[in-house]
């Protein structure tokens, strides 16, 4: 049985490498349909979806913000998953996989909370209150804000990226506290209108439903063409650091 061990790291290896080439041949893809989705959504937002009866223009900021928050939970997701992959398995990629959506995740997040303060200010009179999910989603912020610190001033090595993987998938734990901060606490955040088992889509008219839905996806394709370019980044300037490595043993040896 000593040959099962061997063949099982070799196929995760291949499917490693097999996941980054399908990654890198369908970014172009991803950049155009992510421009041609939003260029949509711009269109429904400012000529087609009615206004909101009580909130008027304030209210369009409903479909960044609800999206930001969503593409947030599903960037943080990816750290979780790429984090436990890469305790198990100890492949570099997935620590670059973790990471690089660590960095796009907390893009999202910030987007998430400035456009929720945005629309905060006509409807609730404040930029910010200590709501329990405005505070855990701030909560969020430092914690992958500080994630992303650590792994930027410490030197880059395999102490570093198994305790960055450990911070990934305790923070975490935060995304389901923020999703339901709404239910188990009274708040000035309103609840889901749309993930709702009992009434898919919350009663939202079918105009506003659809924008939301293809905001969704436009916001979505651009969080996955910035975490393959960030990706691609990473594994490039690693690819350079090991040939100027080679270069240099090599004109040593040459002396």
């Amino acid at each position: 049985m000593s040959w099962w061990p061997r063949s099982w790291r070799q196929f995760w290896s291949t499917l490693d490498g097999r996941t980054y080439h399908m990654m890198l041949a369908a970014r172009p893809w991803i950049g155009w349909l992510a421009v041609g989705t939003m260029a949509v959504v711009f269109a429904l937002v400012f000529w087609w979806v009615p206004l909101e009866a009580i909130q008027g223009y304030p209210q369009k900021i409903f479909y960044i913000h609800v999206p930001s928050a969503w593409i947030m939970y599903a960037a943080f997701g990816v750290v979780f998953a790429s984090s436990i992959l890469y305790l198990w398995k100890r492949t570099p990629l997935w620590d670059i996989f973790a990471r690089c959506a660590a960095e796009v995740g907390f893009l999202f997040v910030t987007l998430a909370l400035v456009t929720g303060m945005l629309w905060g200010k006509p409807i609730w009179g404040t930029y910010w209150t200590w709501d329990a999910r405005l505070t855990s989603t701030l909560i969020l912020w430092f914690i992958y804000g500080g994630y992303l610190l650590v792994r930027a001033l410490a030197r880059p090595d395999a102490d570093v990226a198994r305790l960055a993987a450990v911070v990934g998938i305790v923070g975490f734990l935060d995304v389901p506290i923020i999703h339901l901060s709404v239910l188990w606490w009274r708040t000035l955040h309103p609840e889901p209108v749309v993930m709702i088992i009992d009434d898919p889509g919350g009663g939202l008219p079918a105009s506003m439903l659809i924008t939301l839905l293809t905001s969704l996806v436009a916001v979505s394709l651009i969080f996955t063409w910035l975490w393959i370019q960030r990706v691609w980044q990473e594994r490039t300037a690693e690819n350079l650091a090991l040939l100027e490595a080679l270069l240099d043993r090599r004109e040593r040896s040459a002396r």
